[in-house]
């Protein structure tokens, strides 16, 4: 069965959602490759297991501290 079609005119823009697109257009335009290259660069991580390793001397430190008590 066919769609009936919108007779309804498009809502008409408001003033903050045509200042939100000039801004949004202006700072598309302002975006360069050099800014993207922040987001894109690998930075150095830390392996998972040291990571383990502090994770399990912290719980033991607060599993024996509390058996102190």
């Amino acid at each position: 069965m066919a769609k009936r079609k919108n007779d309804k005119p498009p809502p008409e823009e408001s003033v903050e959602d045509k200042e939100l697109k000039a801004i949004y257009d202006r700072v598309r335009k302002e975006f360069s490759a050099a800014d993207l290259q922040k987001y894109t660069v690998i930075e150095p991580m830390v392996p998972a297991e040291q990571v383990l390793e502090k994770m399990e001397a912290i719980h033991q430190k607060i599993t024996q501290a509390k058996k102190g008590k």
